[in-house]
């Protein structure tokens, strides 16, 4: 079996489980118009678990970049808001991440 093959398998299963929406905007488009988004990116030691991965459009992730989906999201309290009730499927430390970095523990007080 081909690594190509396993990885377009994937694919296929991440976009269905996900519905063929992108998390970030919600749109559901056809599996041409979509991509596979890692949710803390490679670069930053992310994996292809699929617990790792999303469904995202190309514009979405391409606006994402490189970015863990915390940061991306940090500042966006309507997307992040959709991310975190479409991306079921996230290990649960990533949905965490994503709920932490929008409210940070104030400092201990001295």
């Amino acid at each position: 079996m081909s690594r190509g093959s396993r990885r377009e398998r994937q694919r296929v299963r991440i976009l269905a489980r996900d519905e063929y929406r992108c998390v970030y905007c919600g749109r559901t488009l056809p599996p041409e118009e979509l991509t596979l988004d890692h949710v803390e990116p490679q670069v930053k030691g992310g994996d292809w678990s699929e617990g790792n991965l999303v469904t995202a459009c190309q514009p979405c992730n391409a606006e994402k970049a490189d970015s863990a989906a915390w940061v991306y999201l940090a500042d966006r309290p309507t997307t992040r808001a959709r991310f975190l009730r479409l991306a079921t499927a996230v290990w649960p430390r990533l949905r965490r991440a994503v709920e932490e970095a929008a409210n940070p523990e104030p400092p201990p007080e001295s």
